[in-house]
């Protein structure tokens, strides 16, 4: 019976060391977010006064300076109006390369193809310039076109999508092919509806990525009124000064839409990240 039991025991120790190393990780990785919000409860005299883990009286002070001395509704919207805005062309555009490279013969297929894939090796940073000099040239700075546009770079998506029309059985095609199909049917009739989950898990990752862009938008907009919420929020740092309650309840009012999202599609979103790291490893 120990011989038996000891197995078991080892197995059991080891489960609640790993259990406890991935509750202090996810504790340390946590801390600061509790940090930031617990803050932003704060006036500023308490902020620098004393280290408390909880406010001694919280208050809704900072979010309501926000929102009423600041253009955060404005950049709401505008933050709202390019996610959805990039979230549904990268995801129509990208079923529609992926379909295109998995399902059609056409000349210079395989060049496309491998153009998608080498551009893994180029990163997205290393673009900037370029677009910013295309976008300034032909006047679209200050605009939802401009901050649109060079964000419409997903190569991921299409490369996702190709692997799963590549794994469809040939028949499905040939069948509908029979019945007179034109290929925008065997698109969006036949191929999508098998892949609902793939798109609602790219589409959520994609709107997530779009909403917490930075380094474009942020050169793309000179205009407040047509700022993004994360780059508005780092106009109210540098208005604010050192008033800490003031911006991290900016930061934390930047960050709810897409802490929502996740929280109510985390199964798709943890989907979309393991297709992505398995097409980059």
């Amino acid at each position: 019976m120990s011989v038996l039991s000891a197995p078991t025991r080892r197995f059991s120790l080891g489960t609640l060391f790993l259990t406890l190393l991935s509750v202090i990780a996810a504790g340390l990785w946590f801390f600061p977010v509790y940090w930031g919000i617990v803050t932003s409860l704060r006036f500023d005299d308490e902020t620098v006064k004393d280290f408390a883990l909880w406010p001694s009286n919280p208050t809704l002070h900072n979010y309501i300076f926000d929102i009423e001395n600041s253009d955060l509704p404005i950049w709401y919207l505008n933050s709202t109006i390019t996610s959805v805005a990039v979230t549904v062309l990268v995801v129509f555009m990208s079923a529609c390369t992926g379909y295109a490279i998995s399902q059609l013969n056409f000349p210079g297929r395989k060049a496309l193809w491998w153009m998608i894939l080498g551009s893994f090796m180029v990163p997205v940073s290393a673009l900037i310039v370029n677009h910013f000099i295309i976008i300034a040239g032909v006047k679209l700075l200050n605009s939802y076109f401009g901050i649109v546009l060079p964000m419409l770079i997903a190569p991921v998506t299409v490369i996702v999508y190709k692997q799963f029309f590549d794994g469809l059985p040939r028949e499905f095609r040939e069948a509908a092919v029979m019945d007179g199909a034109t290929e925008f049917q065997l698109l969006f009739r036949i191929f999508l509806p098998m892949n609902w989950g793939i798109t609602t898990a790219l589409a959520i990752i994609t709107f997530i990525g779009a909403w917490n862009s930075f380094l474009w938008p942020f050169l793309a907009v000179q205009d407040e009124k047509m700022m993004t919420v994360t780059v508005g929020i780092s106009a109210v740092q540098d208005a604010y000064g050192v008033a800490y309650g003031r911006i991290l309840s900016g930061a934390v009012l930047a960050g709810l839409p897409v802490s929502l999202a996740y929280l109510l599609f985390q199964r798709r979103v943890t989907q979309a990240i393991t297709l992505s790291a398995g097409i980059k490893g």
